[in-house]
């Protein structure tokens, strides 16, 4: 409910021609600077574990859900020992590699103004613990770490999270962080008989890197042009002769049919084929009738460049059909628009070549 109710009225909007053009997500870098505290779980008071953290990372926003960031974390983690009281500290720094899901945009849709964006992330990477001087001076005290490690530990890590990031700009967003890192159980020098947890909270900024967006025109369909019949003047006889009544001038009307493809697609589909036969039908029927194909790519996925290509291999697709069926090339106009038009609402209507035959 907050990811979806801290947004603003709609996407930007801008007025060109006449015509409404949208804002839409596009793929961009990014990097977050943050810092923090972090505990890991043991037998001591949870407060008697806190210890400083940080984090620094760079990421790779693909859509408006999925991304995947590379980063490092780390400072200080502590253990505990019960009786008799006490607590060691030890350095650590981690390698770590995240995918992140953007809840906001896969449950409310992607807006770019909205203020409160939540994320979830799973991933993994590496730990290098090393300065374990104080557990090894408890070990000569009458303490039995039985893990105890001296020099450095090398552990693998599994992790997850949430985030949110509160929007100050495009560029620029407050982010909060929480995590929980998987790791051996020699982390912390004791024997526990399960693995360790350490648990962050981080507070810092997200700074977006490139355009986080672009504007595009909804498509413009030509009117339909409808002949006016050309006025009939009689001129009065000098006698009165029935008249013939003149031949009907039959009013032939443009045939559209919007074609659907999958995404990253440019085959048609069997449940496609039958607008193709509308088409070959219409275009049999009048032999002087031609058809224009235009090829489009949905904006949400992909890039600009290969976004141009697919629309070009859609509106093709649909020509080879026709042409498979007798249709001659020279009565077919191919045309690709990209990702440039987006001419419907929904992402996935926009994978689509769109077909006007006309006489």
């Amino acid at each position: 409910m907050m990811a979806c109710g801290m947004t603003t009225a709609s996407a930007q909007s801008a007025t060109e021609n006449g015509n409404e053009a949208k804002e839409v997500f596009n793929p961009h870098w990014f990097i977050q600077a943050q810092g923090g505290v972090g505990a890991t779980r043991g037998e001591a008071d949870f407060s008697d574990l806190l210890s400083p953290a940080a984090a620094l990372s760079a990421g790779y926003r693909f859509t408006p859900v999925v991304g995947v960031r590379v980063g490092a974390s780390g400072w200080q983690g502590k253990g505990g020992w019960v009786t008799p009281a006490q607590t060691y500290k030890y350095n650590y720094l981690q390698g770590n590699v995240d995918v992140l899901f953007d809840l906001s945009a896969l449950f409310c849709k992607f807006n770019p103004n909205r203020v409160f964006n939540l994320y979830a992330f799973v991933g993994g990477g590496v730990n290098y613990a090393f300065d374990n001087d104080e557990a090894q001076s408890l070990n000569t005290q009458g303490y039995e770490l039985e893990y105890l490690w001296d020099g450095h530990k090398v552990s693998p890590v599994g992790r997850a999270g949430l985030g949110a990031n509160f929007r100050v700009s495009k560029r620029v967003a407050i982010n909060l962080e929480g995590n929980a890192n998987l790791l051996s159980d020699h982390f912390n020098s004791k024997k526990a008989g399960n693995p360790d947890w350490q648990f962050n909270v981080l507070a810092g900024l997200t700074f977006n890197l490139g355009k986080t967006t672009k504007t595009v025109a909804p498509a413009v369909v030509p009117p339909v042009v409808v002949p006016e019949e050309e006025p009939v003047v009689v001129e009065e006889p000098v006698q009165v002769v029935p008249e013939t009544p003149a031949p009907k001038v039959e009013v032939v009307k443009p045939l559209r049919e919007n074609i659907f493809f999958t995404i990253n697609s440019a085959v048609v589909r069997q449940g496609e084929m039958s607008k193709v036969e509308n088409l070959i039908a219409y275009l049999n029927k009048y032999g002087d009738a031609k058809v224009a194909i235009t090829g489009y790519a949905d904006a949400a996925t992909g890039n600009a460049k290969i976004n141009q290509s697919l629309s070009v291999k859609r509106a093709k697709a649909v020509a080879d059909e026709l042409v498979k069926r007798g249709i001659d090339a020279s009565r077919i106009v191919i045309n690709a628009k990209g990702d440039t038009v987006q001419p419907f609402d929904k992402v996935e209507e926009n994978r689509v070549s769109i077909c006007i035959a006309e006489k």
